[in-house]
C-alpha cells in the first residue's frame, strides 16, 4: 500500500500544474514516510495493541492519521507497544519485545517504544506516539531522538486505544510527535493540530534572548533516585551555552510543592474513570474480565495477559477505592504545584528538567525504577507541554536527554529551545558502527 501511494505521488508530481509553494501549503507532508504507534488507529492495520486474545484491525483512521493522509504523508506501519500501553518497557505476548538500537540488551522504553526504536535506528523519520505517563518522552530519550507532548486539547486524541470516558482524561493524555530532527517537530504537530490557536502556537517565532530560563537537576520528589552525573554535566553544559551565547541568566529553582509529586500524580492519573482495559471493555462490557480471576490465572501460567496489564488492574482498583476526600486533597496539591509553575514560567519561561535519572536500563529493570517515572509523569498530571531533547551520550555510549517544559499554550518555546539544543549538541546520531558487538541481535 505504501509503495502504491508513493507511485501515485510520483504520478501526481509529473502531471500537476500546482507550483511548489502551493504544494507545500496544501500538502506539507507530501511523500514523507510516517510511522505510527500501534495504539493509534490506522485503517486496515493492526489495532490489537498487544492484547493476545482480542486481535483487531482498525476499520477507520484516527483523526490525526486522517490529517496526515490529507497532508500527503505515507503511512508505513504501526509500531510495537506494551499491552494496552501499560508499561515503560515495550513487550507483549503478540509481537514480542522491542530492543534499544544503541544496545539490544536494553529497553527502548515505553509505551511508544516501537517508535523510539525505529527512529533511533534511522528506520523512520517522523513518528506518532502517545503520552499519559512519559510514554513519548522516555522512549525518545532512551533512543536518542526528540519527542513532544503538546498542550492538552491542541491535538485530537480520538481513535486511540486505550481511551477513557473520564472528563479529565484529555487534560492528562496526549498524542504527540517523535522525530530524529527538532526542525521537523512543528511540521508534524501543525498538520495534526485541531485548532488555529494550535497551528499558530506551534510556529511562533522565538527570540532566545527574551526567554526566562529556569532549571532543576532533580525531580523535587522525596523518593526518586539522584540524576546521574553524565546527565547533570550535560545540563550544566547546556546552561553554560545559553548564558554565554544568548547573554541570559539560567536560574536554579526549587519547588517545595514537588515533594510528593509522585504520589499525587499516581493517585490522580489512576483515578481516571472508564479507562479501556481487559477489565473494562468499553466496546463490549460483557467481555470485561475479573481482576482477581485474571491474577489467579497469571499465577498458574494460564493468563494470556502480561504482568504489567494485570498489575495495572490491581493497582487502579485499589486506588479507586480510596475515599473521595483523599482524591480531593491530591487535586488541591496539584493545583498548588501548577499555580507555582504558572507564576514562575509565565508566558515566556521554560524549565530545564531531567527526562530520567539514567540512560536506558536493561529489560525489566523498570520494576526497580517505578519511583523514577516521577520525572515525566508529573507533567502529565499538570497538563504542561514538554519537549524531550537528546543531549549526547553517557559513558556507556547510550543516549541521554533533558525535558524543556513550559506553560500551556507555550509549545513554541519548548520547540525553539529543542532546536537550539540540536544545533549545539548535534541531536540524533545513528548507532555507532564500533558498537556492533553490543548491538547484534539476541
Amino acid at each position: 500500500m505504501a509503495i502504491q501511494e508513493a507511485r501515485e505521488i510520483d504520478d501526481f508530481l509529473k502531471s500537476t500544474t500546482m507550483d511548489e509553494a502551493t504544494i507545500i501549503s496544501k500538502k506539507p507532508l507530501l511523500g514523507l514516510p510516517i510511522t505510527v504507534k500501534g495504539s493509534i488507529a490506522v485503517q486496515g492495520m493492526s489495532y490489537t495493541v498487544g492484547v493476545k486474545d482480542t486481535p483487531s484491525i482498525a476499520t477507520r483512521d484516527a483523526d490525526v492519521v486522517t490529517k496526515i493522509r490529507k497532508a500527503g504523508g505515507i503511512l508505513l506501519l504501526v509500531s510495537n507497544t506494551p499491552e494496552l500501553c501499560l508499561w515503560w518497557d515495550t513487550f507483549n505476548k503478540v509481537t514480542g519485545i522491542t530492543r534499544n538500537p544503541y544496545d539490544t540488551r536494553r529497553t527502548a522504553g515505553g509505551s511508544s517504544g516501537g517508535e523510539g526504536a525505529l527512529l533511533g535506528a534511522g528506520a523512520s523519520l517522523l513518528g506518532l506516539g502517545s503520552d499519559i505517563a512519559g510514554s513519548v518522552r522516555i522512549p525518545a530519550m532512551f533512543c536518542g531522538v526528540f519527542g513532544h507532548k503538546p498542550t492538552p486539547n491542541w491535538i485530537s486524541i480520538e481513535g486511540h486505544k486505550p481511551s477513557a470516558t473520564d472528563e479529565y482524561w484529555p487534560n492528562y493524555f496526549a498524542i504527540g510527535s517523535m522525530a530524529r530532527y527538532a526542525t521537523d517537530l512543528p511540521l508534524l504537530l501543525t498538520v495534526m493540530s485541531q485548532s488555529n490557536d494550535a497551528r499558530i502556537g506551534f510556529n511562533k517565532k522565538v527570540d532566545m534572548k527574551k526567554i526566562n530560563f529556569f532549571y532543576m537537576n532533580n525531580s523535587g520528589s522525596n523518593i526518586t533516585n539522584c540524576v546521574h552525573n553524565d546527565i547533570k554535566n550535560a545540563i550544566y553544559k547546556l546552561i553554560q551555552h545559553l548564558e554565554v551565547t544568548h547573554n541570559v541568566e539560567v536560574h536554579k529553582t526549587h519547588l517545595e510543592s514537588m515533594k510528593m509529586c509522585f504520589e499525587i500524580s499516581i493517585a490522580i492519573l489512576l483515578n481516571n474513570k472508564g479507562v479501556y482495559s481487559m477489565f473494562n471493555r468499553l466496546d463490549d462490557p460483557k467481555k470485561s474480565k475479573s481482576v482477581f480471576t485474571e491474577f489467579l490465572k497469571y499465577i498458574f501460567f494460564m493468563s494470556s495477559h502480561s504482568y504489567p496489564a494485570i498489575c495495572y488492574g490491581i493497582v487502579s482498583s485499589l486506588v479507586q477505592k480510596l475515599p473521595r476526600s483523599s482524591y480531593n486533597k491530591m487535586m488541591e496539591k496539584r493545583a498548588q504545584i501548577k499555580k507555582q509553575l504558572e507564576e514562575l514560567l509565565g508566558d515566556n519561561g521554560v524549565l530545564i528538567f531531567p527526562t530520567f535519572h539514567t540512560s536506558a536500563f536493561y529489560h525489566n529493570e523498570i520494576l526497580y525504577n517505578l519511583n523514577n517515572v516521577t520525572y515525566m509523569i508529573v507533567f502529565n498530571m499538570l497538563g504542561l507541554p514538554v519537549t524531550q531533547c537528546p543531549l549526547g551520550f553517557d559513558k556507556n555510549q547510550l543516549p541521554i536527554g533533558v525535558q524543556i517544559v513550559a506553560n500551556p499554550g507555550c509549545d513554541h518555546l519548548t520547540i525553539a529551545v529543542a532546536q537550539e539544543i540540536e544545533r549545539i549538541f548535534g541531536g540524533w546520531r545513528q548507532p555507532m558502527e564500533n558498537k556492533e558487538s553490543i548491538c547484534k541481535p539476541i
